[in-house]
């Protein structure tokens, strides 16, 4: 099973998050829009929490600020959130 990060927007603030199940995930969270995703688990959303922590809002909600939105281009750079999904499920089958 793949783990996932996820970033969700809803309004001016993003949700970091992790999911082994981000179809299921996603769609019991309020959100506006999905950002991106990045492979990895617990361990990879404790790292950006720290990463971000001085922009956090309450528990996994962070302001979309530049640096944050930065973070989020570089890793849409590596492509759209499903397409890369779906290729990392299809890696993990072989």
């Amino acid at each position: 099973m793949i783990e996932v990060v996820y970033y969700l927007r809803y309004d001016r603030r993003v949700k970091i998050g992790t999911s082994r199940r981000p179809r299921q995930r996603l769609a019991s969270i309020r959100h506006d829009e999905l950002l991106a995703f990045e492979q990895g688990g617990r361990a990879l959303e404790q790292q950006r929490h720290r990463e971000f922590a001085s922009v956090r809002e309450g528990g996994e909600w962070f302001t979309l600020t530049d640096e944050v939105r930065a973070h989020i281009a570089a890793l849409r750079e590596r492509g759209e959130p499903w397409t890369l999904y779906a290729r990392w499920l299809s890696d993990a089958l072989r």
